[in-house]
């Protein structure tokens, strides 16, 4: 099995691709569906993928802030990838991209069920749960200086 890790070009074939997982992992469960204005929006995103065997296994979407923080969203794992690692690696992934955009902290809304997940790769969990696209979250963090 070979793994391999990712940037792809908003709205490349592959852009497109992360976006249909991510809708039918973490939108369609809810009811929700992506508008064309958000994924507009997300051209100034870094949009990073993960292949097993040359397949998409995983993405997520990170956002530079200011401070030097940067925002990870949207987590997405196929189903039959998941609890195999494959996550915790993409993670590790992105933290080593925003290390290498000279960020230093990584913020995120983890969903309420998502929170050990994070928890277990070092983030913390910051004040109380707040409703986002219809589900409970957290606000986590992680300092990447000791990442």
């Amino acid at each position: 099995m070979t793994i391999t890790y990712k940037e792809v070009e908003h709205g490349s074939d592959e852009y497109r691709e992360t976006v249909t997982l991510r809708n039918r992992l973490l939108r369609e469960p809810l009811g929700l569906k992506f508008e064309p204005e958000e994924l507009e929006a997300e051209n100034d995103s870094r949009h990073l993928a993960c292949y097993q065997d040359g397949k998409l296994a995983a993405c997520l979407v990170l956002i530079p802030e200011s401070g030097g923080k940067i925002r990870m969203r949207q987590l997405a794992v196929e189903e039959h990838c998941q609890r195999k690692g494959i996550g915790t690696a993409l993670v590790a992934y992105s933290e080593s991209v925003a290390v290498g955009l000279d960020c230093n902290e990584m913020v995120l809304h983890a969903r309420e069920e998502a929170v050990p997940f994070y928890e277990r790769l070092g983030y913390e969990k910051r004040g109380e749960s707040f409703i986002a696209v219809t589900i409970p979250h957290f606000f986590m963090r992680k300092c990447l200086l000791d990442a």
